[in-house]
């Protein structure tokens, strides 16, 4: 939630009202020379987000080494949230006391370059969530007599086809106008690594390494991939060869309606990534790394540990085992310490270690942070439409030729992801062995 609302906040921030108060409220402090005020929203923006990677760096900070719940800082992590607001809010409005040389440098390249290492984790995460999705289906289909799995992973895997295809043909229709030579060249490229991608999954010599490998991983990658595509054209300001702008401008509460619902799906994979640091850092005892594969991890969806140690595992149950195995004291012993064992863990599921590593949680955080800033000031290009007189200028996200090139790029690194979780295993077998 803090992180909608600081990137709510941020994007308001570009708005003519905010900028005008900006200019009001600094009494000169952060004046600047520019294009009506406009630098004013764009460092604004850096301004909030800035606050928000700081927030998640002190708590990533003060969590490191927090293996169980039963570790005092653990509190941080899982509580103290009107302390935490209170921080929040005094690091907002803490920033704006910075000058704008230091936010100037800070958009340039330490945002820039963490923004980039989010879109890469999201890009790594998006193709193991594929295979692990596809794993999933395959596992309950031959644990259990049921059809229901097999059905489910079938539909997945049309339905993502079919999005594919259907996207696909918009983007010809609708953007591949005679003249659109660059549109063309992107929706085309992207059907042809679809293509690629898709024979990949099931060349026999693919699957001879990794048999589980098949149409629904490429399926799902195909069809984020084409997402993108679509996002970059669609975005693209050229009158010609982009039909939204030849329309008449957007109304106020479809652009709002769009922020929010790209600021939730920020949200949603900057949580996802966060709760899964297991597939990236993994997590263990002093906060070192568990240098395990993925599958050794009981239940694991995604590298994310599900499930805590038996409890007959446990050198405490041994102990008690042993100690009525020799009869210095009773069986009831065990009953009474199981009573006290299950109510302990309907209190707390991280007794015997954390679900995720709660340091690397903010850190992707902090990541994101960086990416929202980028992402509304068009990375750092200022993209704005008038609407009419002042008041009705409305400010869209994404809309500048270096999103676009982002959102391109970004589709054509997820692709050769996973074309490479294909083959790597086929070249280099001794190192990846059979998945």
């Amino acid at each position: 939630m803090i992180f909608i609302l600081n990137s709510l906040l941020a994007w308001l921030m570009k708005t003519p009202f905010a900028i005008r108060k900006i200019e009001e409220w600094s009494y000169e402090y952060i004046k600047m020379e520019c294009e009506e005020g406009k630098c004013y929203g764009v460092l604004a923006v850096h301004r909030v987000c800035f606050a928000l990677f700081l927030f998640h760096s002190l708590l990533s900070l003060s969590l490191i080494g927090v293996t169980e719940s039963r570790d005092k800082r653990a509190a941080i992590q899982n509580g103290w949230w009107g302390p935490k607001v209170l921080i929040w809010f005094l690091l907002v409005a803490s920033t704006f006391f910075i000058p704008n040389g230091f936010f100037i440098f800070w958009g340039d390249y330490v945002a820039l370059i963490g923004a980039t290492i989010f879109i890469l984790l999201g890009l790594v995460l998006l193709v193991d969530f594929a295979h692990s999705w596809s794993e999933t289906c395959l596992e309950n289909w031959e644990k259990s007599e049921s059809t229901l799995w097999q059905w489910i992973l079938i539909g997945s895997t049309a339905l993502v086809y079919v999005v594919t295809i259907t996207l696909t043909g918009v983007l010809y229709g609708y953007f591949a106008d005679s003249g659109c030579t660059l549109n063309r060249l992107f929706i085309s490229i992207n059907l042809a690594l679809c293509i690629i991608s898709t024979i990949l999954s099931i060349h026999p010599r693919v699957q001879e390494f990794n048999p589980r490998s098949g149409l629904a991983q490429a399926g799902m990658v195909a069809a984020y991939c084409t997402y993108l595509i679509t996002s970059a054209v669609t975005n693209h300001a050229h009158d010609t060869c982009n039909p939204f702008t030849r329309s008449s401008t957007t109304g106020t509460t479809t652009v709002v309606l769009g922020a929010i619902f790209t600021f939730l799906a920020i949200a949603y994979s900057t949580s996802r990534a966060a709760t899964q640091s297991r597939a990236l850092v993994g997590t263990g005892k002093k906060g070192g790394a568990v240098h395990l594969p993925i599958d050794d991890y009981p239940q694991s969806e995604m590298g994310v540990v599900s499930t805590q140690p038996g409890r007959t595992e446990s050198p405490r149950y041994q102990a008690l085992l042993a100690a009525v195995q020799a009869g210095a004291i009773p069986e009831s012993a065990l009953q009474e310490d199981e009573e006290e064992e299950d109510y302990g863990e309907t209190k707390d599921d991280e007794r015997s270690g954390t679900r995720y590593n709660y340091a690397w949680f903010h850190v992707i955080f902090a990541l994101g942070a960086m990416y929202v800033a980028m992402l509304l000031t068009d990375w750092n290009v200022v993209s704005t439409e008038q609407g009419g007189v002042e008041s009705d200028e409305i400010v869209y996200i994404g809309r500048s030729e270096t999103a676009m090139w982002m959102r391109v790029v970004s589709s054509w690194v997820c692709m050769l992801l996973y074309m490479w979780s294909l083959l790597a295993p086929v070249f280099m077998p001794d190192r990846f062995g059979e998945v």
